[in-house]
């Protein structure tokens, strides 16, 4: 007669498992930074070469901006001499600044900007959708006219855009003076173009083909759909086309017609060339015109580093 079996009162669940309750040494990977050149937390000769290397090149691109600020608020600024902090404060130099009328011009680089963005980030997305997401003839060739924006230097067509503005072919207005006549040529710009279609091609036809068998049309297709994927890609259209715009110079200068028209970026040129002030005054202005475009930056600083790895690890 066989034994009688017993069986363990205590569930699988709680019997101690060998493989979870052994104690195994384990093996971790020190804390480093992994970089191009090829970072190391061990201290010696190539960290010290390191190091020195990274504050070079902090020194390098931090000095100028350092001296610019300080210049702006040092009552003897010199911008020719690296200088770090401001000697002897004073809030003159923004006064004198203000007073040559730099608020105004900021105020039509805004409006320039703020447009001239609105615009291209419209143009840039109607036409990566078209480009991407359908098969027409002749879209090689619309795609080569977007990039000729990027290819054709503006003192090339300064003189051809200047008639244009002048006299606009058909309706034949007269642009110039106008807020219009600076945005209007910075409405389209290969760059953000093919940057949105590059990522418009990425999304997967399944997605557009169950949202057609729904009923979606073309507009709620690319508005609530294709856009929410490509907001990466859409915050570094918005930084650097921001910046593209904010830094014309050539542009409004051929599309004024009184100072008054002038943007911030002339007028930095205007003051530059007054012998009736002195550097502190245009180092203030520069402040005043640093100041958009590091705010623009630190709100979309987050889109913009997300956009460039997704495009650095597409494919």
């Amino acid at each position: 007669m066989s034994a009688p079996t017993t069986v363990d009162p205590a569930p699988a669940a709680a019997r101690p498992s060998v493989r979870r309750t052994a104690k195994e040494p384990r093996h971790t990977t020190p804390a480093r930074f992994d970089t191009a050149l090829g970072w190391s937390d061990r201290p010696g000769l190539g960290m010290a070469l390191r190091i020195l290397l990274c504050l070079l090149a902090l020194a390098v691109f931090a000095a100028p901006f350092l001296t610019i600020i300080s210049g702006a608020f040092d009552e003897n600024a010199r911008g020719s001499v690296l200088s770090f902090y401001p000697h002897h404060a004073t809030l003159t130099n923004m006064r004198v600044a203000g007073d040559r009328g730099i608020w105004d011009y900021f105020t039509n680089s805004l409006v320039i900007a703020g447009g001239g963005l609105l615009l291209q980030l419209t143009v840039s997305v109607l036409a990566a959708y078209a480009l991407a997401r359908h098969r027409f003839r002749g879209q090689a060739l619309v795609m080569t006219l977007f990039m000729l924006t990027m290819m054709l230097p503006e003192e090339v067509i300064a003189i051809p855009l200047s008639l244009v503005l002048g006299d606009v072919p058909v309706v034949g207005i007269d642009l110039k003076g106008t807020a219009f006549g600076v945005i209007l040529p910075v409405g389209a710009w290969g760059f953000s173009v093919m940057l949105l279609a590059e990522f418009m091609r990425e999304i997967p036809t399944e997605i557009e083909e169950a949202a057609r068998i729904d009923g979606v049309g073309e507009f709620r297709m690319l508005w609530q759909i294709v856009l929410p994927l490509c907001k990466p890609a859409l915050g570094v259209a918005g930084v650097l086309g921001f910046i593209m715009i904010w830094d014309q110079y050539l542009l409004p200068l051929i599309a004024a017609k009184d100072p008054t028209d002038y943007t911030v970026t002339v007028a930095l040129s205007v003051l530059r060339n007054d012998p009736e002030i002195g550097s502190g005054v245009v180092l203030a202005g520069s402040v005043i015109a640093l100041v958009p475009s590091l705010v623009v930056y630190l709100l979309l600083q987050r889109s913009l580093v997300s956009g460039i790895a997704a495009g650095a690890t597409k494919g």
